[in-house]
């Protein structure tokens, strides 16, 4: 029977933070941690999903019952994405899918997006359906945001086109008003460390919206002045200017405790990672929790990392810049 197999990256944001969800540019990295997807026809009648990884074996369901509500979280991503794809392009081939992660769900490193672009990419393969990048965005853009009901889809991008891009949430569910534009780079020095607690994020982003609301201008100027960091860091990546990175890194962090997204546990790593020598450090991603980000020479890696192991953190080895979604055999 037939079979293939894709795999996605997962990310960290690096700069821009909720801004992102309100139309303004962020810039965000894939990392080499991926997930990957099998896809094989099963010869049966229903679709069949196996993810250990979530504790998940053999959950099936048939084709016309999919996307139904009340779908438990850990098939939510997979299977509306199937739906969607069915309904645009149906099929009748039924399929058995197979998930693999190698990285933990509460890291925060865009395994839902992941296993979406990945997913998307195993169909279009699988059901020789071809699909371009921006074809594959707008289906996970669309499932996400069935499932979520919010998103800025900087993750689906980051695990699409891969590197490090500089990226402009789309208006609506069309690709077309995006901007995706990739950002040279060699190396990128950061270390990177889990706080133990797993964040909410769609709950994190209705928070942010919430204030947005209650604040309009306040939240507004903060979000300015994070889009002029992110304009800053675009050019300072490039140029490799690692200690004017650190700073801007430092400004974009207080921006986001004005949001109140932060948290004493980060605080804690970021404030560790700083007195060790870090060039700059900060939260990535939706806050409350996840991961932090400290831009360290190699000289003070060591020591960086010791500090923020003592502070509680969980040093998490990635590299940056990592390809995106790619078919595997």
């Amino acid at each position: 029977m037939k079979k293939v197999k894709t795999s996605a990256p997962g990310k960290l944001m690096l700069f821009g933070e909720h801004s992102v969800v309100f139309g303004h540019p962020c810039i965000v990295t894939a990392v080499d941690r991926r997930l990957s997807i099998t896809v094989e026809e099963n010869g049966e009648e229903v679709f069949i999903l196996d993810a250990p990884d979530l504790g998940l074996r053999a959950y099936s369901k048939r084709i016309c019952d999919l996307g139904n509500k009340d779908l438990p979280k850990e098939v939510s991503f997979i299977e509306t994405c199937y739906k969607l794809f069915l309904e645009k392009y149906p099929q009748q081939k039924t399929i058995h899918v197979y998930s693999k992660n190698e990285f933990k769900s509460s890291y925060g490193l865009g395994s839902s997006s992941a296993s979406t672009v990945a997913f998307a990419k195993a169909l279009s393969e699988f059901y020789e359906v071809p699909m371009n990048n921006d074809q594959l965005f707008d289906l996970a853009y669309q499932t996400v945001l069935e499932v979520q009901g919010v998103a800025s889809g900087f993750d689906i991008a980051a695990a699409i086109w891969g590197g490090t891009i500089y990226y402009i949430t789309p208006h609506g569910k069309l690709s077309k008003h995006k901007t995706v534009e990739p950002i040279k780079i060699k190396n990128l020095p950061l270390l990177v460390a889990y706080t133990g607690i797993k964040a909410d994020t769609a709950t994190l982003i209705r928070m942010v919206q919430n204030l947005h609301s209650e604040n309009k201008g306040t939240v507004n100027h903060i979000f300015t002045d994070i889009t002029l960091l992110v304009e800053q860091a675009k050019k300072t990546l490039q140029q490799q200017d690692w200690p004017h990175l650190g700073l801007l890194m430092d400004e974009n962090q207080a921006l986001l405790r004005k949001l109140q997204i932060s948290s004493i546990e980060l605080e804690n790593l970021i404030a560790a990672g700083k007195s060790a020598g870090a060039m700059g450090a900060k939260l990535s991603g939706a806050g409350g929790g996840d991961c932090m980000l400290a831009l360290v020479d190699e000289a003070e890696k060591k020591a960086v990392a010791q500090e923020i192991t003592k502070a509680g953190g969980k040093i998490i080895e990635v590299e940056m810049n990592a390809e995106g979604v790619r078919l595997e055999n």
